[in-house]
């Protein structure tokens, strides 16, 4: 008997879905009559605003690099996407990682 339980239930869910669909009947304005004026209807373009593509003209590779280091270098970008306000300030130095690490001419070459 226990095994013809799940199977009553299923076939009683198309008669509860039945059920609720009547039970929802659609919400019509108060002030909807046989005389009422239905309110006007506006159209507005999803285009409205529109602006075509502009492609920038780009810049010279050289100065983009330039710029790019004038501002800090790429770490000045990864704080700023981060979100952390203190940017350090730009160096001059061509290149601010030479000097660190070993010299290579410490080492000696093996016969």
């Amino acid at each position: 008997m226990s095994s013809s339980l799940p199977a009553r239930w299923l076939a009683a869910l198309p008669a509860l879905a039945a059920c609720a669909a009547v039970a929802q009947t659609p919400s019509t304005p108060a002030s909807t009559g046989a005389g009422a004026t239905p309110p006007a209807l506006t159209y507005r373009s999803a285009l409205d605003g529109y602006r075509p593509f502009a492609d920038d003209k780009p810049i010279p590779w050289r100065e983009a690099n330039d710029t790019v280091h004038g501002r800090g270098g790429w770490r000045a970008y990864a704080k700023e996407a981060q979100g952390s306000g203190d940017v350090a300030a730009p160096s001059n130095d061509a290149h601010p990682q030479e000097g660190h690490g070993h010299a290579m001419s410490a080492h000696k070459e093996h016969p």
